[in-house]
């Protein structure tokens, strides 16, 4: 490898970043998911009759830009188009004035039409479809208010779904209990979207001939209880989540930082009778605005914000390449990470009795929703860091660690926000049609935690790999058990087993990696398997649903860096008769990196490599082709 080369493209990338930081010390790109977020955000504000605050022209425009050859809209780049987010996609566009026969309709509808109809959307779109009558609340699911008054203890209470599924849900029970139908102007109608007629639609739950399906017959009993007013606790349920929702929007106006909890915050204060201009209303709605991107032509929504993770991360990338740990910049960037700490007690305390708040969540302002793995990340970019004052920085970072202990499930693991919130057969209700309800420890999350511990150096006696010794017996046991059979490991949080390889081969060949060979051979060996003929690695969405893609996909910049990280944490490590194969293939990837890198110090990517919820709703984090990248550039200019 030409070293004045990889130094070139290591500074150019260097500058490029540290020209984005902004005057609070913090990096923020934009977040993209799919226009099912701006579908909806423009639906809530034609039902608060607020049609002048947002740029409707714009709006307008970035559906008709997303929308692809086959009349569809997409869920991630090439995914042949999806339904539900269709459905939605014309949803806003009628909301917005565009009329059924218009072209671009036209060929939406006959895309919609060949998929099955708004009778084969997901829950939530039929939900706000409902809301406006083009479907019948009879075919949403209920959910009886009382379920608010459950206590944590019990068999099942709203902390048993995962945070951002309880941010959603419970704004919701005031919604489903009202079952609203706001009456617009003007009016629309998606009749011509059902492919068996509107007139012949059933609007019966699904049901899927299994054991599953006494959950259908449980809703038509809760039904029938609303139809005949026989719904007990309903006042009491109903005012608990209204506090519930009150108390935790944030100042800033977010509800957990996620747009689906704000948007149904709002509906849920809408159904309550909440008038605009109270405070508790206009700063929802201020919070929703500042997560909407306008440029000159088009305006769309991000899902939510990401500056605590992209922070973490740049300054990693920075360090390890070579930026020096005290540099007013480094400093400044690692000043706001800890200003950014939460030590208020948020859900997470329902099930985890003795921690102390410490963590650090993903977004601006989220104070109930700490997370393990931005949590994790931010210690290690911490650690890396000499500011003015380190015992400042030790004492954030011994809370941030005691609290992320004590997180850990009982299987060993860890998991994004909650304890033990696995309950596996609340994915199996008909309003789970996500898959996405709970929150159980993942191999991506534990393998964080365990490299953060690795890496931490504390000044006293013990690491904590010394100190916490058993917990982390266990970690390794759980980690251990994930490798699937061809040597790969599953990535929850990003696409896919690429990530999820990535971070369990960094984690343990930080730990005892003579122990491991076995594990980090074949997880090195799986990715020098599915390494591309340009010398890069990439893996599409459709990995999650179909195992004929795992590891397979165009070469992108993160995925590609991701698997050298992985490789090159390998490598370093074990002296093995595949190391110069692992050689090998870690200066192809290198070198398509660089060959790769444009003028600027930047590498384009348009695919999606964040994961929201597997086979349901991804993202494209904008700094994931910046970051990653040169972390991976910066280690191998260490190690070579």
């Amino acid at each position: 490898m030409d070293r004045n080369r990889l130094q070139q493209a290591i500074q150019a990338s260097q500058e490029y970043l540290l020209q984005q930081q902004q005057p609070e010390g913090y990096w923020w790109a934009d977040l993209e998911s799919n226009v099912t977020m701006l579908a909806e955000v423009i639906l809530l504000h034609k039902i608060w009759q607020l049609e002048d605050r947002l740029p409707w022209g714009k709006a307008e425009q970035f559906f008709r830009q997303q929308q692809q050859n086959h009349g569809g809209w997409e869920l991630f780049r090439g995914d042949g188009g999806d339904l539900s987010t269709s459905v939605e996609a014309y949803l806003g566009l009628r909301l917005l004035g565009v009329p059924a026969d218009d072209p671009a309709l036209l060929k939406a509808k006959s895309f919609i039409l060949a998929k099955g109809g708004i009778s084969q959307t997901r829950v939530f779109t039929k939900m706000h479809l409902a809301l406006i009558g083009a479907y019948d609340w009879r075919g949403v699911p209920s959910i009886p208010p009382w379920i608010m008054l459950l206590p944590g203890e019990a068999p099942f209470s709203i902390y048993d779904m995962s945070s951002w599924a309880r941010g959603s849900t419970v704004p919701l029970l005031i919604v489903f209990d009202e079952k609203p139908v706001y009456r617009l102007d003007p009016q629309i109608s998606l009749d011509e979207l059902y492919s068996e007629g509107v007139a012949a639609a059933s609007f019966e739950l699904p049901r899927t001939g299994d054991w599953s399906d006494g959950f259908v017959e449980l809703d038509n009993l809760f039904k029938w209880g609303e139809q005949l007013n026989l719904v007990p606790f309903r006042e009491e349920g109903l005012k608990a989540a209204e506090d519930w929702v009150i108390e935790r929007q944030e100042a800033s106006g977010d509800w957990g930082g996620i747009i689906p909890a704000m948007l149904n915050s709002m509906l849920a204060l809408r159904s309550l009778k909440y008038e605009l201009g109270d405070p508790i209303v206009e700063r929802g709605f201020e919070a929703i605005a500042r997560f909407g991107v306008e440029t000159d032509d088009t305006y769309w929504v991000q899902p939510c914000v990401s500056p605590v993770w992209d922070t973490a991360w740049v300054v990693r990338s920075l360090v390890e390449s070579g930026v020096l740990p005290d540099d007013s910049r480094i400093v400044k960037g690692a000043n706001w990470l800890l200003s950014q700490q939460i030590l208020d007690y948020g859900d997470w305390r329902v099930k985890n009795k003795t921690g102390e708040p410490g963590g650090w969540a993903f977004e601006f302002d989220n104070r109930f929703y700490p997370d393990l793995d931005d949590s994790a990340v931010v210690v290690m970019a911490l650690n890396q860091t000499q500011l003015p004052q380190p015992e400042k920085t030790q004492a954030a970072v011994k809370r941030g660690v005691a609290w992320m202990l004590s997180m850990q499930c009982q299987n060993g693991g860890w998991a994004a926000f909650d304890v033990d919130n696995d309950k596996e057969w609340l994915n199996a209700l008909p309003y789970s049609d996500l898959k996405a309800t709970i929150d159980p420890p993942t191999a991506d999350v534990t393998a964080r935690i365990l490299e953060m511990a690795a890496e931490l150096e504390t000044g006293g006696p013990e690491t904590p790999l010394q100190q916490y010794a058993k917990q982390f017996e266990r970690a390794l046991a759980y980690l251990l058990g994930e490798q699937e059979k061809d040597g790969s490991w599953f990535g929850r949080w990003g696409v896919n087993y690429i990530y999820g390889t990535s971070g369990a081969l960094s984690a343990l060949a930080l730990i005892t990696p003579e122990q491991h060979r076995p594990a980090l051979e074949r997880g090195a060996n799986w990715l020098l398997a599915v390494q591309n003929a340009d010398g890069g690695w990439g893996e599409t969405c459709l990995s999650y649903d179909h195992p004929r893609f795992k590891g397979e996909g165009d070469s992108t910049a993160s995925q590609t860096a991701w698997a050298l990280l992985g490789l090159m944490a390998v490598a370093k490590v074990l002296d093995s008769g595949a190391s110069l194969a692992w050689q090998q293939a870690i200066e192809r990837g290198i070198t398509y990196l660089i060959e790769t890198q444009q003028s600027d110090g930047t590498w384009d990517e348009s695919w999606f490599t964040g994961t929201g919820f597997p086979s349901h709703f991804y993202l494209r984090y904008d700094y994931y082709r910046l970051y990653f990248p040169l972390l991976a550039l910066g280690r191998y200019r260490q190690m070579s």
